[in-house]
């Protein structure tokens, strides 16, 4: 009997070591793997775009140059100084037109356009007597308005313009030893407005003088004039009429800009009473 059980007890071991080794064949184990760092490999369009450098700047805007102050003309820089001067030093009288302006104050103490009548004496607001502007300059005027209306008015600022210089003149300009603009109170030869202005400097060219002249439609014209065939009488002599202008020519000072010279200055048209 002992035989038996032995028997079978080996029996049950046999059975029990192949069932184990059975089922380690069928279900091996699993073996754990720790995650690992995925690595991308670099590739050549990944390089180019890592390494990929944006060369391109916004345009950058240059300011425009500013353009130079334009130089003046050597016949500007001759005679626009006593055009300049006499504007500034020009006494008022009968037929000149001038504007009274005071800031803050129109159209109730301006007054526009207004004819300086034979009597030299205006009408103004709140001036009773008038103002006298006869022989004054513009900023004369002004001072004299601004005291009066000081009674009326807190602070004035009172603007008087010369609007058109209706006084007869004419001017002497160029190589001659005083240039400048004068009244005309009498017949006036060419012959006289030179002597007037001092002569004709060493400079000058008595053969190349220049006559301008403004027409009734504000046009100006030119007559070359050889003094030397008139002094000798093989001209006749030349009287000057209101606003005539006389430029003698010589070094430095050349005639032909001098049409375009004189007839686009403004306070040439002013002081003549041209281009209204």
């Amino acid at each position: 009997m002992k035989a038996v059980k032995i028997f079978i007890n080996l029996a049950l071991i046999l059975c029990l070591s192949a069932i184990v080794s059975l089922a380690q064949t069928e279900n091996p184990p699993v073996k754990l793997e720790t995650p690992e760092t995925k690595t991308e490999e670099p590739t050549v369009e990944n390089t180019e775009k890592k390494t990929e450098v944006k060369s391109e700047n916004p345009p950058t805007v240059q300011p425009s140059p500013t353009p130079a102050p334009v130089a003046a003309t050597e016949e500007e820089a001759e005679i626009l100084p006593y055009y300049n001067n006499y504007l500034k030093e020009y006494r008022l009288g009968p037929n000149d037109v001038i504007s009274v302006e005071v800031f803050g104050q129109c159209p109730d103490y301006c007054v526009m356009s207004k004819t300086v009548p034979p009597t030299a004496r205006i009408s103004y607001p709140l001036i009773r007597e008038g103002v006298l502007v006869g022989g004054k300059t513009v900023e004369q005027v002004a001072e004299e308005i601004t005291k009066k209306l000081d009674e009326y008015i807190i602070d004035p600022k009172v603007t008087v313009t010369l609007e058109k210089a209706m006084s007869v003149r004419y001017s002497v300009m160029g190589k001659v030893a005083m240039p400048g603009i004068r009244v005309m109170d009498r017949k006036v030869s060419i012959y006289e407005a030179i002597l007037e202005a001092g002569g004709i400097t060493k400079e000058g060219n008595k053969k190349k003088i220049a006559l301008l002249r403004f027409d009734a439609q504000g046009r100006l014209s030119r007559q070359d004039i050889n003094l030397t065939e008139m002094e000798t009488g093989k001209t006749p002599m030349i009287y000057l009429s209101p606003g005539d202008q006389v430029f003698v020519s010589g070094k430095g000072f050349t005639m032909d800009k001098l049409l375009e010279t004189a007839g686009k200055f403004s306070v040439v048209r002013l002081l003549f009473g041209a281009g209204f």
